[in-house]
């Protein structure tokens, strides 16, 4: 079973609680019992939850301008490719071997299209 702990919140619950912070600074002579919740440490976590929410935010965007570099280039590496394909079949004609090597049919390796052949009956 997955672990609970690596499952993000949903974000009503992170909304609430924020909200719950809000309020809990606003109240001044809060003094608790165990001091895992006391005001200064709970400030240090909300800070670490901030510095982490920033680098997802700027993780997130890096990555999705490196995507979209990747993606450019694809297209300009595409569009290299097919020029190549035109001009070998430019320089060595469509029925040659080095055409064939790039992967490509040649001309004479085509199937030709199917005569369709009219019936009698359809003539009169």
């Amino acid at each position: 079973m997955a672990n609970p702990m690596f499952k993000r919140l949903p974000s009503q619950v992170t909304l609430a609680d924020l909200e719950t912070y809000r309020a809990f600074k606003a109240i001044p002579d809060y003094k608790p019992a165990n001091t895992d919740y006391s005001f200064d440490v709970v400030t240090a976590l909300f800070n670490k939850l901030q510095a982490a929410l920033d680098a997802e935010l700027h993780t997130q965007n890096t990555y999705a301008a490196a995507r979209d570099a990747a993606v450019a280039i694809q297209h300009e590496f595409h569009a290299a490719i097919l020029g190549v394909k035109n001009q070998f079949k430019a320089q060595y004609g469509v029925d040659s071997d080095q055409v064939a090597a790039l992967g490509l049919k040649k001309k004479s390796e085509r199937k030709s299209r199917a005569r369709v052949v009219k019936e009698a009956a359809e003539q009169l």
